[in-house]
C-alpha cells in the first residue's frame, strides 16, 4: 500500500541564507515544528547556533531580570522574551527581549489575531557576542526603519552595552549620567551599565528601584491608568 505523504512534504525546509518573502519564510517556519528560533532580517533567513550559557544564556537571564522588575511596578507596560515580531515583508526577527507599552494606552506595536506582535516595539534588547555581530548591522537597520524607539545591544565578550534611541530617523547613542542610563520612551526605566557588566545585579536592582521611585515613573503610571 502507497503511504499518503504528510501534507507539508512539498514545503522546503528553512535554510541559513535563503531569501524569502515574510509570508514564505512563516509557511516553511510553521511546518518545523521542532525548529525552535529561526529569524527574517532584511529578506535573509538566519537559524543562529546554539547558545553558550555565559556569552549569552546568563545575559539574557539578567536582562529579562531587569526588564520584568519595572513590568511589575508599571501597570500598562508589557515584557516579552524572544516573541516573533512583524516588522515589515522583510523582517521577522524574534528579539531576545521587548518592552512594549499597551496599544490601548497609545503603543505603536499590535497583537495580531493570531497572537503576534504586528509594528515595532518601544524597546528591543539584543544580546551580541561581539561588534560584528548581525545585532549592530542589519538589524539595527531594520529596527531604525521600522522606528523601534529605542534598542539596547550587549556585546558581552567586548564588555560593552549601547543603548540606542530614535532621533529625527537615525539612532543616536543615550549617554550615561554617572554610569547610569536612563530611557527616553520609558521613565523610570534605568541602567547601571557598570555593574551590570560586572555581574552585580543587586546594585542593577537597587538602581532600577530608584528609578521607578522617581516622580517620572509615577507621572507615567498615571498616564497609563486609564488604560489597564
Amino acid at each position: 500500500m502507497v503511504k499518503t505523504p504528510p501534507q507539508n512534504w512539498t514545503i522546503p525546509l528553512l535554510e541559513n541564507g535563503d531569501k524569502l518573502n515574510r509570508y514564505e519564510f512563516e509557511r516553511r517556519y510553521n511546518a518545523m515544528p521542532n525548529l525552535k528560533k529561526a529569524e527574517l532580517i532584511e529578506g535573509i533567513v538566519y537559524i543562529p547556533a546554539a547558545l553558550r550559557f555565559r556569552s549569552h544564556g546568563q545575559p539574557h537571564g539578567r536582562i529579562v531580570g531587569w526588564l520584568g522588575t519595572y513590568e511589575a511596578s508599571t501597570p500598562g507596560v508589557a515584557l516579552g522574551v524572544e516573541p516573533t515580531v512583524r516588522l515589515d515583508l522583510d523582517n521577522e526577527p524574534q528579539p531576545d527581549a521587548i518592552l512594549i507599552i499597551a496599544p490601548e494606552a497609545g503603543g505603536q506595536a499590535r497583537l495580531s489575531n493570531d497572537d503576534y506582535i504586528e509594528g515595532a516595539p518601544e524597546l528591543i534588547v539584543e544580546i551580541a557576542a561581539s561588534s560584528v555581530a548581525i545585532d549592530l548591522h542589519a538589524k539595527k537597520q531594520a529596527y531604525r526603519r521600522n522606528e523601534v524607539k529605542e534598542y539596547i545591544v550587549w556585546q558581552v565578550l567586548d564588555q560593552k552595552l549601547t543603548w540606542f534611541y530614535l532621533e529625527q530617523g537615525e539612532y543616536l547613542e543615550l549617554a550615561p549620567d554617572e554610569g547610569i542610563l536612563q530611557s527616553q520612551v520609558f521613565p523610570g526605566l534605568w541602567l547601571a551599565v557598570p555593574d551590570l557588566l560586572a555581574g552585580n545585579m543587586q546594585r542593577v536592582l537597587t538602581v532600577l528601584q530608584a528609578g521607578i521611585q522617581s516622580p517620572e515613573h509615577a507621572a507615567f503610571v498615571q498616564r497609563l491608568a486609564p488604560f489597564v
